[in-house]
């Protein structure tokens, strides 16, 4: 044993290059695992811990930092040098991901790079604390500690020239390659790492963080990546676009626009179904409709996917991105006609990362449960007796000082689940022809229905006391959950087959309605009475600017011209077209080039363009 653990042993054994490597592996391991730590940002150890449960996530974020690390070992022939680069690039991404979880609750993501400046410059005039804390100085000092070891106690050198070494370094470039593509699998993404041990599967930046870091952000490479249009240039975007001239708000005109998506609400009054009383339910939605402009809109979604149809409402986008950046809105059009712009949800701000979303959107200043409602309600979120008086209240604020005003406002309530076991609200609407999972599921949602109408109603008794011209725009974010596999909806023989019409519209269809206080009407605006048009929410804007006589800008213009040809443009492959609603292979080649050219004309508008 003395022998063997003679002076001369480590010596010898530092320079062995087996010895190295094997210390460069575990060092590698050991910063992968730093940047799981740091991927927890705010959120606490027992996220990390979570990530040790699952396999894959512990692989597909160490594998890469190990595999990069033996790519650079083999391009410089020692350990230290290589864990040292390789740790200033996966400790600089981390820590760059774990100062946005920790500033504004927001992972970085690919898409996030073309925007550094501006992330730096928002940096700078908001005063971040950008010191490093305590767990950023340990992780410093445990990189400095490899370093050092691999310095002096691992001196093993792969001692090939350097075009050998550089042709050895094909093989971890090719590792990296196939690991690149692993991290792209959307089936090994979406089910094999799921992750919800120790995040709200709601939160769109803790489902991001409950990967990890590494591996969400290479996935993000390709991930909710906009595709070109067949046969793209920007060019020929630019001049389509160019064809209109961007217009203001004549100042006799700027009415204020007050906007409320309302959570799962939908007419199924129009069914004609048997055993429910319709008119308990939606006697009052029904009075409001009567003395409204109002049509239906053919949404994206069903059940789920709220964010879908406001950020096309606010955007004019069909095909929506994974908003990163500061985008083009009419948000920013209306703030650049002078207008008072904010909104409303009575939910938390990290839900679908609204907070981010909306300020990259034109709306900086937005009320959630945690900066308003938690004070106002004391629940998890605040009921509609609660959110519809506080948007008067906050438009009687805004509109003080005489300018108008933009409001754009989401409710919660009316979100599923209903509940199969109980009737919550004590009112009854069937007649007990139907299971009783399916009358307590359907009694609970026209409960909340006939609630938020008469809540409505209340709200726009108010705005009809005010002295200026008030436009009100209602509208479903999609149909109701009504059971799994739509249960419900079987019972009461609403079709959702999207083979034909009836079904398409059973399941995608809900209302809208613009409504206009009496002062509008003053101003000899009868625009805001009868029946519209069926729309996709892209276009809604469009028509609330055409019954005001608006012309907007060049892409309120560009897009009202498509409106009028194909007012009904979704991502679930039906369009409409001289009233029929069909997929994009049966339109006639006039249609197809109409829809080209949309597409084209938003990717440059969405994409490329600087935001107003």
């Amino acid at each position: 044993m003395d022998q063997v653990l003679s002076k001369d042993t480590l010596p010898a054994l530092r320079d062995r290059l087996w010895w190295s490597l094997l210390w460069l592996l575990l060092g590698s391991c050991a910063l992968g695992l730093l940047s799981l730590l740091y991927a927890v940002g705010p959120y606490g150890l027992p996220v990390f811990l979570s990530y040790l449960r699952h396999p894959w996530i512990v692989f597909l974020n160490l594998a890469p930092v190990v595999v990069l690390t033996l790519f650079l070992f083999c391009l410089y022939g020692r350990p230290w040098p290589a864990f040292l680069t390789a740790s200033v690039i996966v400790l600089g991404f981390s820590f760059g991901d774990y100062y946005m979880l920790k500033l504004r609750d927001d992972p970085l993501m690919f898409q996030d790079l073309g925007s550094l400046k501006e992330g730096l410059a928002v940096s700078a005039r908001e005063h971040y604390d950008l010191w490093p804390d305590r767990r950023q100085i340990v992780g410093v000092l445990c990189v400095l500690a490899g370093v050092l070891f691999l310095r002096f106690l691992a001196r093993g050198r792969l001692r090939w020239r350097f075009r050998r070494r550089l042709a050895l370094a094909l093989v971890p470039m090719a590792l990296l390659v196939g690991l690149f593509q692993l991290c792209q699998n959307e089936t090994l993404y979406s089910v094999k790492t799921v992750n919800n041990d120790a995040v709200n599967q709601w939160g769109a930046t803790q489902v991001y963080l409950s990967r990890g870091f590494v591996y969400p952000f290479l996935h993000s490479v390709t991930a909710n990546r906009m595709e070109k249009p067949s046969g793209y240039r920007d060019a020929d975007a630019l001049a389509a676009l160019r064809e209109y001239e961007d217009a203001d708000i004549p100042a006799d005109r700027k009415v204020s626009v007050v906007t409320l998506q309302l959570e799962a609400f939908s007419d199924l009054s129009r069914y004609g179904v048997e055993g429910v009383d319709w008119d308990a339910a939606y006697g009052t939605y029904h009075e409001i409709l009567a003395e409204s402009y109002h049509g239906q809109l053919l949404d994206n979604v069903f059940a789920g996917g709220t964010i879908n149809t406001e950020r096309a409402f606010l955007t004019g986008f069909a095909q929506l991105k994974n908003f990163r950046s500061a985008t083009n809105s009419y948000a920013r059009y209306f703030a650049g006609q002078g207008y008072t712009v904010y909104g409303s949800h009575p939910s938390y701000q990290w839900f679908y990362n609204r907070k981010n979303i909306n300020a990259f959107l034109g709306l900086p200043t937005y009320y959630f449960y945690d900066n308003r409602y938690g004070d106002l309600a004391g629940t998890a979120t605040a009921p509609d007796e609660i959110l519809f008086p506080d948007i008067f209240a906050l438009y009687q604020d805004a509109a003080a000082d005489g300018s108008p005003v933009f409001s754009f406002n989401v409710s919660y309530q009316g979100h599923g689940p209903y509940s199969d076991q109980e009737v919550y609200r004590g009112l009854r609407f069937t007649d007990g022809r139907y299971s009783q999972e399916s009358a307590n599921i359907l009694d609970n949602y026209l409960g909340s229905v006939r609630d938020t109408a008469e809540n409505l109603r209340a709200l726009l008794d108010s705005f009809d006391t005010r002295p200026e011209p008030v436009v009100v725009v209602v509208y479903g974010d999609h149909k109701p959950w009504l059971g799994n596999n739509g249960s419900v909806y079987a019972e009461l023989g609403i079709p959702l087959d999207t083979s034909d019409a009836s079904g398409l519209f059973g399941k995608y269809s809900t209302d809208y309605l613009l409504w206009g206080n009496a002062a509008l009407a003053l101003l000899g605006e009868d625009a805001f009475s009868g029946e519209g048009e069926t729309i996709s929410p892209n276009f809604l804007m469009n028509l609330v600017f055409d019954r005001l006589g608006w012309q907007g800008n060049a892409w309120a213009q560009f897009t009202d011209s498509v409106r009028q040809q194909m007012p009904v443009l979704t991502t679930i492959g039906r369009f409409a077209w001289q009233g029929q609603y069909l997929p994009e292979s049966d339109l006639p080649q006039e249609a197809k080039d109409l829809l080209n050219r949309y597409r084209q004309v938003q990717y440059y508008y969405e994409n490329r363009a600087k935001p107003d």
